[in-house]
């Protein structure tokens, strides 16, 4: 049976790193993103942040295919303008964390009771995941950007949630933390990290690419690491290393 993969945010950037590396592994991918269209065979625009949007991407891949083996919660925002913890504004917080964090709560929610359903049913060689996109942002201060730190911690609390309640029902929950990546959404501050990388900020002297972040969602996905759901991947660089 073809294992269907969603990916959300998949329309540049990370998520469409992902997507394109899923596809090669043999998945059927449903992109999904807020764009009116996108020139692939499966795509559905949702706003992730809208129930409304989500029922209806639900309703799709149960109608369309009526299984999903991989859900991968990629989709967010940076703020549209870094602001001092002490300046920003609650327009931008409720904007970041309404699509980040609760937007990904309701996802996992949604989807985790679609993959219950089709788990009831027994079905032969199905053994659904998920995968969350947090960020090294999920531990590490940025004043000037606190609104987008606190919607990545939550992620990564939604992963250790999720992780722990479907435990039960044999769905593995894994986290994928990227670090430094070259995307549409970090070209805004290329040469503040071009400075930090040569600088050291990272042991491996690079940026990071969509495809680095797309290899950890390969290897939650393959299986060999479900008995230790909850676990985070850190596509990073290093960044998370300690040192002095």
């Amino acid at each position: 049976m073809q294992k269907i993969a969603l990916v959300t945010g998949s329309y540049q950037g990370i998520g469409n790193g992902i997507a394109a590396l899923l596809e090669k592994e043999g998945y059927t991918v449903v992109y999904s993103d807020v764009f009116p269209s996108m020139a692939v065979d499966n795509y559905f625009k949702c706003d992730i942040s809208k129930a409304e949007d989500r029922e209806a991407l639900a309703e799709y891949i149960d109608e369309k295919f009526g299984r999903l083996d991989l859900l991968v919660n990629n989709a967010g925002v940076a703020c549209k303008v870094r602001l001092d913890i002490l300046e920003t504004t609650e327009e931008s917080f409720d904007r970041v964390v309404g699509i980040n964090t609760k937007g990904t709560f309701f996802m996992c929610q949604t989807f985790a009771n679609l993959m219950i359903k089709y788990l009831d049913k027994g079905m032969d060689d199905y053994v659904p995941r998920i995968v969350n996109i947090a960020s090294n942002s999920s531990y590490t201060s940025s004043v000037s950007r606190g609104e987008y730190c606190i919607s990545k911690a939550g992620v990564s609390m939604i992963t250790t949630l999720f992780a722990d309640k479907l435990a039960e029902y044999g769905i593995p929950v894994f986290e994928v933390r990227p670090g430094i990546i070259k995307t549409p959404m970090t070209e805004v501050v290329t040469a503040k990290y071009d400075k930090l990388i040569a600088e050291g900020i990272t042991p491996i002297k690079r940026w990071g690419t969509p495809e680095d972040v797309a290899k950890c969602v390969v290897a939650a996905a393959s299986g060999l690491l479900d008995f230790g759901t909850g676990t985070v991947l850190n596509a990073d660089g290093g960044f998370h290393i300690r040192r002095l």
